[in-house]
């Protein structure tokens, strides 16, 4: 077989027992003198079984030699004059030559596990028992052992007459696997077991080699829906599947901690994992220890255990529980005194009685879980029914044994399911808002800032977790931008409201509706939304987790629907007998059969089960010695389901490639690519170091701008680096040009302490009920005389109002869109002339004046420029304006306090951004741009800097889904620069998926098929399809060897399902590739000789290219029909995009670095064409055609204009400009149509934004 690779479910099969020499003496021992105890045999290991059994070599002995003739150089045999030692690692000392025992397989300690109460002989048979081990290699990897322990009785003897007496001796056989399928595999051994019973003891050694090669001949299924069956008679196995490639596999009851343990132990439980303790489990049944163990581990998933694993310790390794480091271990009830008295701080948990206890104390000295987290899990674990007996009580008795199990199976899979729900969603509310404390870009964390918004009485668990290994992995995958279980129960279970205010607002305020909720009835329907989730609301102790805290900690109380996902059973053939070489290589070829079998009943449109198929066939051919036709079936996954491709797998069968293989690989095209990026992966991976995640400190050396930059974003204070720009320069006007230590301590701490004061404003109801929900109120003055009475003026991001003294009341001062003017005048009090604040409305006659005294200048630094920044929130329709005025007035009020000088003032007026804006450039909006213009959002407004936006893409809202959980409103995709995509909720325009990672090149291209699918072509040549449910990209398309730089589809029916339709893409090399939608087959492709083709479209069974040299119309198989080439006119440049209007017979084209267009006769493409030129335009670059008109982007303006981008309405009749819209401050490099209802443009990185425009 394919030695060298990985194998399957097999890594080997060892049997342990007493050798015949000790017990020769023990029955010599016991006829000399009778009745004396019988004692506990030292256990040796006799036996190792390693794959791979058949070598290829044994194809030249004759067919019908059987199994054992040909094997007996493959396995290590432990013979009478063998020696008593076994050297670990090293078993090939042994008198047995070329053994295969795996590496890393301790044959030293494997005994002691196998017998860890000690090989026990006995008078009279004693039942099997089954137990689990784990090993774990010095890189983390672990291997899973079953041990099944049986009793054989020994031949009676005679000597000197006298019989010895009948003895019956423990062996054990111990499968060890790559993969945790505890369940599976006892089953096997259960079906081992059978023969075992019948069979001599001379018979022994063969029956469990063949067991062992029959095992190594399975292969282990892929994540998802396909799991693999097969016969060991007398039962029927299933091997279940991962759930995808970031679970583990689960092949044990997940229930049976449940079982043992009360909610309050078991949680406790769940804090000493997560907390890192050392821990030491007690039962008096070996197999409890693993499985409990494992589901624990499995309980705290996204998170991994870091430390030693080792949940069975025998009698002679008690002295591992004084190591100082965490650990997890387990012992027999009977040690528990001995190893309480070793040492201090071990948290013992006793499963069988089902107590949790620390020694050394009389108390576990372990911080308790999250309280709101707790109360819900506890809740959660109530409606769980563990009991199988009760669920199947009505049902009828199975009379066949394998469908009886079958049965239980489905039912364990379902509470299996439920319970990791529960589970999970217990972690999600233990970490739900970690990312609001992340820097992506710097890799730190803010552990402080995290640490400040926890409830008091959760701190100490927290403070202790943010040390461990297992939360520093977790966040190194959440900064590794990792979407998973967790992430996705994290997105789902926020409400529009939270979604809205977190890709709005960094500020971390309580808004008005959080405070209601905080002083208000909680019976409300308000609070309902906020916090129905949380235990006890209604105890002020509880109140408070509202506060400082981020509105996504708090998850609603309906769990989340888990559908049962629909499970695929491949059934392996029956094994051959006997197990040679020509037999085995039959029976991998009617699996290879029974395969193509599946994969060509499998429809297209299931790519998912078919990339299942798949994998399980580049297994098999694996195990054949078909290598290049195994990366053949590992390429396919591409077209299937990425997701599941095994780069690790592929590698190692890339290596071991024979020099025949690679040259056959390199002429054939897919292969080669896939051998390329295998390669190109690898240095990649060498390349990047691994990144730890930092912890935010304050700096203690002086910094310049780049520096203070770094440390502002990582402090969370500011994100974009044009505002720390201003902010730099604002700390250190009128001094050198950088920052001290001090100085930054004492902004960070005054900031963060506006923050915290802010969450504790107490809002009388009056004044609550007067402000809108969203609102927050950002600063606080203090007590002055104004015109409205005495009292403190208030700022939220809408409006200034009056907190009046004496009873409380609110008296609205302005909306900042109201205002007319702000001014600083003087007001006489007796001799003195105090500095006041004037704001004129202009919905009022009445000036408002206040006697702000030493706040004024502050004051009218701030509302100036929230006034400005709300003026061109209403002119742009952009309410990131009013954001970005809100952290400049923020940071205003902070650099105030810090400097406490005479210029203080005058260093706060940099960060007066809008202000400075308002007085500079006159903030006229055009009539026509401000009726069309209807909204704009920021697609990089979680990145430090703006990203160009090369592609848009909108995808309609489907009303009925027929998954309840799937969020149906129409999609604005946006694909950004170097490969990133951000999507967008087309009704509320909040920010849904934020970074979708697409390689590192540019994206050219994007269009929607179905609502399943998007498909974008990049710069690398390759497509990626995005599955819209999953938002992961699940497949790719690599037949293009240049960047893909189109797409079109064409229906081929009129009912117009995609599952009947076809896909054009093109290339830049001329390439034109059509592909079959349900199977992502090449149905053809052609070439097309040209400059660059940049563009294809469907218009009546007829394709139009474009290319930068000339337009062509194509049959559907690439014959030319005709040709438009460059007017004599432009011979010096070329096209730039076409669009086509055939109803009209028109086709627009646009040149390189040119305004001018060419409208050309598509009935006779030889007539000259119509020229336009564009006014103030200085070349066109994108252009589409919605109903009647032709909208046009471009590159231009007046010189003296901030507007760069503009956008040209043309009438397709009369091809005058019907609107000229000023639409961005760079360049317009993306126009798409929302079904002709709004057009969508983005643009370049100095604007960065998109803008959503009505159609007439």
């Amino acid at each position: 077989m394919a030695d060298g690779l990985p194998s399957g479910l097999l890594e080997a099969c060892i049997v342990v027992g007493p050798v015949n020499d000790k017990l020769k003496e023990l029955s010599q021992s016991l006829l000399q003198v009778k009745g004396s105890p019988l004692p506990l045999l030292d256990p040796e290991v006799l036996q190792v079984h390693a794959p791979p059994f058949v070598p290829k070599e044994s194809l030249s002995e004759p067919a019908e030699r059987n199994f054992s003739q040909t094997q007996q150089q493959r396995f290590f045999i432990k013979k009478k004059t063998d020696r008593p030692g076994i050297k670990a690692g090293n078993p090939k000392e042994e008198t047995t030559k070329n053994v295969s025992v795996p590496k890393d397989l301790d044959l030293v300690a494997l005994p002691q596990l196998c017998f860890p109460g000690g090989l026990q002989v006995t008078k009279e048979q004693k039942d099997e028992q089954f137990h689990f081990l784990v090993f774990t290699d010095m890189f983390g990897n672990q291997s899973h052992g079953i041990v099944l322990q049986y009793y054989r009785a020994t031949q009676e003897r005679m000597q000197n007459g006298h019989r010895s007496p009948q003895l019956y001796i423990a062996y054990a056989i111990c499968v060890i696997s790559k993969h945790p399928y505890y369940n599976a595999l006892k089953d096997c051994l259960s079906s081992l077991l059978v023969q075992l019973k019948i069979c001599q003891m001379k018979d022994m050694e063969e029956q469990v080699r063949e067991f062992s090669a029959k095992l190594a001949l399975v292969p282990v299924p892929p994540p998802g829906q396909l799991c693999v069956m097969f016969t060991l008679l007398p039962l029927t196995i299933v091997l279940p599947s991962r759930e995808d490639k970031n679970h583990p596999v689960i092949d044990l009851d997940l229930h049976l901690p449940l079982l043992c343990f009360k909610s309050r132990e078991l949680l406790q439980i769940i804090a000493s994992i997560l907390t890192e303790q050392r821990m030491v489990f007690f039962s008096s049944d070996w197999a409890k220890l693993t499985l409990i163990v494992e589901c624990l581990t499995l309980y705290i998933w996204p998170l991994h255990w870091q430390h030693p694993l080792v949940p069975i310790l025998s009698q002679h390794m008690l002295d591992f529980v004084m190591a100082p480091t965490a650990f997890l271990m387990g012992c027999h009830i009977s040690h528990y005194e001995d190893v309480a008295k070793l040492t201090d701080d071990l948290i013992l948990i006793d499963i069988d009685e089902g107590t949790v206890s620390c020694s050394g104390c009389h108390y576990v000295d372990v911080p308790d879980t999250p309280q709101a987290a707790a109360q819900r899990f506890k809740c959660r674990r109530k409606g769980l029914q563990l009991h199988y007996d009760l669920e199947v009580v009505h049902q009828r008795i199975c009379s066949n044994l394998n469908e009886l199990r079958m049965q239980r199976k489905h039912w364990q899979h379902r509470l299996n399911l439920e319970i990791q729900n529960i589970t999970l969603e217990l972690i999600v509310n233990m970490f739900r808002d970690v990312c609001d404390y992340l820097n992506d870009e710097h890799r730190v964390f803010n552990t402080d800032e995290f640490l400040k918004t926890r409830e008091p009485g959760d701190q100490p668990f927290y403070k202790k977790v943010l040390e461990t290994h297992i939360f520093h992995s977790f966040l190194k995958e959440r900064l590794n931008g990792k979407i998973d279980k967790f992430t996705q129960m994290e997105l789902s279970t926020q409400t529009e409201d939270q979604k809205l205010s977190r890709s709005m607002d960094y500020s971390r305020r309580p808004t008005i509706k959080e405070i209601v909720s905080r002083n208000g009835s909680l019976d409300s329907g308000l609070s309902k939304r906020l916090g129905s989730s949380l235990p006890d609301l209604d105890n002020k102790k509880h109140l408070s987790v509202l506060k400082q805290m981020s509105p996504t900690k708090i998850i609603p109380a309906k769990s989340m629907n888990i559908p049962v996902r629909p499970i695929k059973i491949f059934q392996l053939p029956e094994f051959p007998s006997p197990l040679n070489y020509p037999n085995i290589l039959h029976y991998l070829g009617d699996l290879i059969l029974q395969l193509n079998k599946a994969i060509s009943a499998t429809p297209p449109q299931d790519s998912s089960l078919l990339a299942r198929y798949f994998y399980l066939h580049g297994l098999i051919n694996m195990l054949s010695s078909k290598r290049l036709d195994a990366l053949s079936d590992f390429q396919n996954l591409y077209k299937t389901d990425i997701e599941i491709f095994p780069g690790e797998l592929v590698k190692t069968l890339v290596d071991s490639l024979q020099n025949e293989e690679k040259v056959q690989a390199e002429k054939r095209s897919e292969l080669k690519r896939l051998i390329c990026q295998v390669k190109n992966n690898e240095k990649s991976e060498q390349e990047e170091s691994d990144y730890h995640v930092k912890k935010f400190e304050l700096p203690k050396s002086p910094m310049q701008l780049e520096e203070f930059v770094k440390c502002t974003q990582q402090s969370g204070i500011v994100r974009d680096m044009a505002t720390s720009q201003r902010l730099f320069e604002a700390l250190t006007v009128g001094g050198p040009k950088h920052i001290h230590p001090e100085m930054f301590s004492v902004f960070y701490n005054f900031w963060k302490q506006t923050e915290a004061e802010a969450q504790d404003i107490d809002l009388p109801s009056e004044v609550l009920e007067r402000l809108d929900n969203s609102e927050c109120v950002y600063k606080l003055s203090s007590s002055v005389k104004t015109s409205y009475g005495v009292g403190k003026i208030a700022m939220t991001q809408k409006r200034i109002f009056l907190l009046t003294t004496g009873r409380c009341g609110y008296v609205e001062i302005t909306k900042f869109r109201d205002i007319e003017e702000v001014k600083i005048s003087t007001a006489s009090f007796s001799l003195l002339r105090i500095p006041s604040l004037k704001i004129k409305n202009s919905l009022r006659r009445e000036i408002f004046e206040a006697n702000l005294k030493s706040e004024c200048e502050l004051w009218n630094l701030m509302v100036k420029e929230m006034w400005a920044g709300r003026m061109m929130a209403d002119n742009h329709k952009d309410p990131q304006y009013v954001q970005q005025a809100l952290t400049n007035v923020l940071l205003m009020d902070a650099v105030v306090a810090c400097l406490q000088t005479q210029k203080a003032v005058c260093a706060a007026s940099k960060l007066a951004f809008y202000e400075k804006q308002r007085q500079q450039v006159p903030m006229i909006i055009p009539r026509p741009t401000a009726e069309a213009l209807k909204h704009k959002i920021n697609p990089s407004q979680n990145m430090t800097n703006p990203q160009s936006v090369d592609v848009l893409l909108y995808t309609p809202g489907q009303l009925t889904f027929p998954d309840r959980d799937v969020d149906g409103n129409p999609k604005l995709w946006c694909a950004l620069s170097c490969g990133k995509v951000v999507v967008f909720d087309a009704v509320s325009w909040s920010l849904k998926q934020n970074c979708i990672h697409l390689g590192e090149s540019r994206l050219n291209c994007m269009m929607g098929l179905d609502q399943e699918q998007v498909w974008i072509g990049s710069q690398d040549s390759v497509i990626y399809i995005i599955n819209t449910r999953s938002m992961l990209c699940h497949k790719q398309l690599t037949e293009h060897r240049e960047e893909v730089t189109d797409f079109a589809l064409e229906k081929l029916n009129p009912e117009n399902r995609s599952n009947q339709a076809q896909v054009y893409s093109c290339s830049a090399d001329g390439t034109v590739i059509i592909w079959d939608v349900p199977s992502l087959k090449v149905k053809r492709q052609f070439h097309l000789s040209c400059d660059r083709l940049q563009s294809i479209q469907v218009y009546e069974d007829a394709l139009w290219c474009g290319a930068r040299d000339c337009v062509m119309k194509l049959s559907p198989s690439g014959d030319l029909l005709c040709k438009i080439s460059l007017p004599g006119e432009v011979k010096t440049t070329s096209f730039s995009r076409v669009a086509l209007l055939m109803e009209k017979r028109q086709i627009w084209t646009s040149f390189t670095d040119s305004a001018e267009l060419c409208v050309w006769d598509s009935s006779d493409p030889i007539k000259p064409p119509k020229w336009v030129i564009l006014p103030n335009c200085s070349w066109i670059t994108c252009m589409i055609r919605v109903k009647d008109q032709v909208w046009i982007g471009c590159s231009g303006g007046s010189g003296l204009s901030k507007v760069l981008g503009k956008i040209f309405v043309l009438d397709s009749e009369s091809l005058m400009v019907e609107k000229e819209l000023e639409a961005h401050e760079d360049t317009v490099q993306a126009l798409f149509s929302a079904e002709d209802r709004y057009i969508l443009s983005g643009s370049a990185k100095r604007d960065g934004k998109i803008a959503i425009w009505r159609v007439d």
